[in-house]
């Protein structure tokens, strides 16, 4: 059996609410596939689910076809902005490699993501056909040290490990 890894990160600023910008007014915070009714958006071109972008970069890791960047950019510029979209273009060029574990670090000072740890597992296990025991996500603060500790944006950090007999 052969095994490799992949190291993904994203992040997304959120958008100022004092100064609306068309583009994202009205955007619903998901991370991972998940709503969350927290009263924040992320800035991006699709919709900015910086969990799933990680978790897309992390794939393009194993393959070496980057998605996020022109493929993902025509993609929004047809109109499709859904990032597991995304997630499943990078899953076709995995081959016969297939994914074993996820693990995802999430930092952020909000929204608070314990609470919908379960539903984003849920989502993403069904994303990638894997059963939650073999997808990792904890969530951190980092306290206050950076941006993003601070309430500014949200990072993920994610590694996927693949496997091919």
């Amino acid at each position: 059996m052969k095994i490799k890894t992949g190291l993904g990160q994203d992040s997304h600023r959120f958008q100022d609410k004092s100064k609306p910008d068309k583009f994202w007014a009205n955007k619903p915070l998901l991370l991972g596939g998940v709503l969350f009714d927290d009263d924040l958006s992320l800035q991006g071109n699709s919709d900015a689910d910086v969990v799933l972008h990680a978790l897309c970069n992390s794939i393009s890791g194993v393959t070496g076809v980057n998605i996020l960047g022109k493929i993902s950019d025509d993609l929004c510029a047809r109109g499709i902005t859904d990032s597991s979209v995304y997630v499943k273009e990078a899953l076709k060029y995995l081959g016969d490699w297939q994914i074993c574990h996820v693990s995802f670090s999430i930092e952020g000072k909000v929204p608070k993501i314990t609470p919908k740890i379960s539903n984003i597992k849920n989502s993403i296990s069904k994303l990638l056909n894997l059963q939650t025991q073999d997808i990792g996500i904890t969530a951190t603060s980092g306290e206050g040290l950076t941006d993003f500790g601070c309430g500014k944006g949200i990072q993920v950090f994610c590694v996927v490990t693949v496997i091919k007999e």
